[in-house]
């Protein structure tokens, strides 16, 4: 499956302010530790940290899938931010969907356009491919929800079942 549409490498689209610039690309195997790092960022700062099970090696293996998508966004060459998602079959609308596991920005990069350049790079690989994108957002994330609506996303009030029989 090499040739998997969703291993396409997503335009690079530079967010240019007066002093630095971020730039989005792929995150491949090499990237895992950045990559890691930052889930273990987001797991603490939602709940235990401990809730991320895979280490270095899951994550290395994970980001060499072409059905797994993580988009880095670099400012002058740190990490700043990431955004994952899964190619997945969707029954109802017969075809793949991507969907979106994670949009995360470090602090320090918060408020400069990280997020929603992320999130427009995701938005234009699936465009490309014709691929909706479908996430969850806690219920008392207000900020997140007003974000996702600026971005134009339809919100949905749901609840979320997980299950580990």
């Amino acid at each position: 499956m090499a040739d998997h549409p969703a291993a396409a490498t997503p335009p690079q689209n530079p967010l240019r302010t007066t002093a630095s610039h971020v730039e989005v690309r792929r995150a491949g195997p090499g990237d895992a530790a950045a990559v890691l790092a930052m889930v273990r960022e987001i797991a603490a700062h939602e709940g235990p940290p401990d809730a991320v099970a895979g280490g270095l090696g899951t994550w290395t293996t994970m980001l060499a899938r072409p059905d797994v998508v993580v988009l880095l966004a670099e400012r002058d060459g740190e990490p700043a931010g990431y955004v994952s998602a899964g190619r997945r079959l969707h029954l109802w609308l017969g075809r793949d969907i991507l969907g979106l596991d994670d949009l995360f920005v470090r602090a320090g990069y918060r408020d400069a356009g990280v997020g929603r350049l992320l999130m427009t790079e995701l938005g234009a690989l699936a465009a490309r491919e014709g691929l909706a994108v479908r996430w969850e957002v806690r219920e008392d994330n207000v900020a997140a929800q007003r974000f996702y609506r600026r971005l134009g996303a339809d919100l949905r009030t749901k609840v979320v079942a997980f299950w580990r029989p």
